[in-house]
């Protein structure tokens, strides 16, 4: 994502409380990486940023529900210009394959709810419910967030990988409940069309973006 920001601005800051994310990260001339641990103050967040008054765009994507968002949105009016500086964020609660897959990935998803932390639910919401209090600029506002369809082209393997990643199937597992097992992998390959097949797929999400 970051790189594709990149394309339209100078300097690109991308943060993360995990060394190890940032170190994964894709180098580009104007992406800078800042390591910003939990135990960093707000002033020494500023001041690694660039400081208050500096930041044109505040990005985050499928991320700002595990947020501290009064802390959060707090850092953000501190950061962005004023007046012009925007907070965009956005995130994905399903994905359109086709109709012999959906309703096999909405019954798996079914198995994944008792396994989710409960900020899950402004997702589950379409940050319908998700507290945002800056000024509208047309891309969705508190209570009414913008949906977005996103085509992407994706692999059996990336998606399994996807689904995998999750928080609730990584839960589950450390409870010794197996929520992808193989019997339900063949058939999620069965009703993509074969593990070797790369699928046009839509992601569903929506976005709020303000301005202080």
């Amino acid at each position: 994502m970051l790189i594709n920001v990149a394309e339209h601005y100078e300097q690109v800051i991308g943060t993360d409380v995990s060394e190890a994310q940032l170190q994964r990260a894709m180098p580009h001339p104007r992406v800078r990486y800042v390591h910003t641990p939990l135990t960093i103050t707000d002033d020494e967040l500023i001041a690694l940023i660039g400081g208050e008054n500096s930041v044109d765009l505040v990005t985050v994507a499928q991320a700002v529900h595990w947020f501290d968002l009064p802390k959060f949105y707090n850092l953000v009016s501190r950061l962005l210009r004023k007046p012009g500086g925007v907070l965009a964020v956005w995130c994905y609660n399903d994905i359109e394959v086709c109709p012999e897959f959906d309703p096999i990935m909405k019954r798996f998803h079914d198995t994944t709810l008792p396994f989710w932390d409960r900020n899950i639910q402004y997702i589950f919401d379409g940050y319908k419910t998700l507290p945002f209090p800056f000024q509208s600029v047309g891309f969705g506002c508190e209570g009414s967030p913008l949906p977005l369809d996103i085509p992407k082209k994706l692999s059996f393997q990336g998606f399994l990988k996807m689904v995998g990643s999750w928080s609730a199937v990584i839960t589950a597992k450390h409870q010794g409940v197996d929520l992808l097992p193989e019997k339900l992998v063949e058939e999620f390959e069965c009703a993509w069309g074969g593990s070797k097949l790369v699928r046009s797929v839509t992601y569903k999400a929506f976005m709020l973006a303000g301005k202080v």
